[in-house]
């Protein structure tokens, strides 16, 4: 147990630091304070001790000096089971400091600020503050660390019960997450630094990379049964993105559940009007828009119903009593929307397995992908780029009619969330046919006519897109004796002009985008 009777606080964010102050005076707990925290507390009418005093030393260099000094350091790291350490400090005539209460300078977000210049970022860097959170961290044993003001309450409910103590399990938990906090702080600090030079300019990615993610769960296994795996959160995720699941009924969720309702999300979010995407490992194997949730997933599911067999389903709306209706027809691992009705949440309950995600709607995109390779890591910008009708660039003699550049548009979305070579067939807001993750484009087509096919859809007069351009007529070929009228894709290939002339020859309306969207 760690005895409480004396603390510094000094806090950047002063969220709710009064009333840990009072809890703290309630119990006779000694508080030493710094510049505008002193000043708050003192004006709150809580008696408070300035470092200054204490040390009877002036903060000095605009602050930049205030708690660096033995008398502070000295009282945070001496060890209390040391016979040596205690003489130590009586001696120099310094107290014992058993709870630091820190938080540090708001780096990431000054640094946040578009304007923020490097001078400012340079003086929004801490040093005080985390030599003392390290010190205490350090003498966990004997000394409690607080960096984080959701933590205040607990803190006093437990010196309250154990009359002004808290037990080494706290503080040792208190440490770690300490660490964490000064890791994550540095980390950002040489993430900005080494991306910039003198003279303000600025590289895309820094020099160092460092990264944070705080263990959301733990899972069975990962990606195979023989396979350890946990579930980590990004310490500041993407608005709307899968971490902020909240999960409403069902089985935990595995490696594998997790990958496919990200893939899932992310590609339902994308589109402004009614929509649900069906995913079997990783691609989307039914994509539909409509008026209605229900609707959407009867288009969506006629698409591929065989594959839809044991898949991720996601809504960009409501799910309401007739789609949960629909949808628990079906074998599915996981239901994701940013709303159900009573009535839907009602229906879902009689499929205890089903995972039921809860995940906000935002379409914010993360900033940076990252793929683990050996040894190393792949790391860029989110694939967030959406064409529109401005973007596209008519290269046939055959013009696409308003109604087929609509439905090119929605199967270039879709696309780009099909695993490469991908191939899509559309019409009408929903996909007919999906060819995907093939070493040859010609095969995707071929699958994804196959597909339609087997599904009994006619493709007839149907819009086609490919993530990459078609290296040679064969492709062209196939999806016009399938059916096809129009088509989308980036263009660029040394046998464009092939391309373009078989579209001709055929009578399909193409257009390039110049864009492309490889998916590995």
């Amino acid at each position: 147990m760690a005895l409480i009777k004396r603390a510094l606080v000094s806090v950047s964010d002063k969220t709710n630091v009064v009333t840990l102050a009072k809890g703290l005076r309630q119990h006779g707990i000694e508080i030493l304070s710094t510049g505008g925290t002193a000043a708050l507390l003192a004006a709150e009418g809580i008696e408070v001790t300035e470092v200054a005093d204490y040390t009877g030393f002036p903060e000095m260099l605009d602050g930049r000096v205030k708690t660096l000094h033995p008398k502070v350091h000295g009282g945070i790291l001496a060890r209390r089971d040391s016979a040596a350490h205690m003489e130590a400090i009586r001696v120099a005539g310094i107290a014992e400091i058993d709870m630091v209460v820190v938080n540090l300078y708001p780096f990431a977000s000054t640094v946040a600020r578009p304007d923020c210049t490097l001078a400012e970022a340079i003086e929004n860097i801490d040093i005080g503050g985390p030599a003392m959170v390290r010190s205490a961290a350090k003498n966990f044993q004997h000394v409690a660390v607080l960096t984080d003001p959701a933590d205040y309450a607990g803190i006093l409910d437990e010196i309250a019960l154990h009359h002004g103590s808290l037990s080494t399990a706290t503080c040792f938990r208190l440490a770690k997450k300490a660490f964490a906090h000064t890791a994550a702080y540095d980390g950002a600090i040489a993430n900005y630094l080494t991306a910039r030079e003198l003279d303000g300019s600025a590289e895309a990615f820094p020099a160092v990379l460092n990264l944070q993610y705080d263990r959301a769960e733990s899972l069975r296994y990962g990606e195979n049964p023989h396979q350890q795996a946990a579930f980590y959160r990004d310490r500041q995720p993407a608005e709307g993105s899968l971490a902020f699941y909240a999960q409403m009924q069902g089985k935990p969720l595995s490696y594998n559940n997790i990958a496919d309702a990200d893939a899932a999300w992310e590609c339902v979010k994308t589109f402004s009007e009614p929509a649900c995407v069906i995913v079997k490992h990783a691609n989307p194997c039914g994509v539909a828009v409509a008026d209605d949730a229900h609707s959407a997933y009867r288009l969506a599911f006629s698409t591929d119903a065989t594959s839809a067999f044991g898949g991720i389903i996601a809504f960009n709306c409501e799910v309401d009593a007739r789609a949960a209706e629909a949808v628990a027809s079906q074998f599915m691992e996981v239901l994701i929307a940013p709303a159900y009705t009573a009535e839907a949440r009602a229906i879902l309950s009689h499929k205890p397995n089903v995972r039921v995600l809860l995940v906000p709607l935002s379409r914010h995109a993360n900033q940076l992908e990252f793929k683990r390779v050996g040894g190393g890591l792949l790391v860029q910008t989110s694939d967030s780029l959406n064409v529109g009708v401005d973007d596209l660039h008519v290269v046939t003699r055959v013009k696409p009619t308003d109604a087929q550049m609509a439905d090119l548009l929605f199967a270039w979305r879709v696309a780009k969330y099909v695993k490469s070579n991908a191939v899509v067939f559309a019409a009408g807001g929903r996909t007919l046919g999906i060819g995907a993750g093939q070493m040859s484009r010609v095969d995707s087509t071929r699958i994804a006519v196959e597909k339609a096919n087997q599904a009994g859809l006619f493709l007839t007069g149907c819009a086609v897109a490919s993530d990459a351009f078609f290296p040679f007529r064969d492709n062209l070929d196939i999806l016009a004796r399938s059916g096809a009228a129009c088509v989308i894709q980036p263009g660029g290939s040394m046998r464009d002009a092939e391309v373009i002339a078989a579209a001709d020859e055929h009578g399909v309306a193409m257009v390039f985008t110049g864009v492309r969207h490889f998916r590995h």
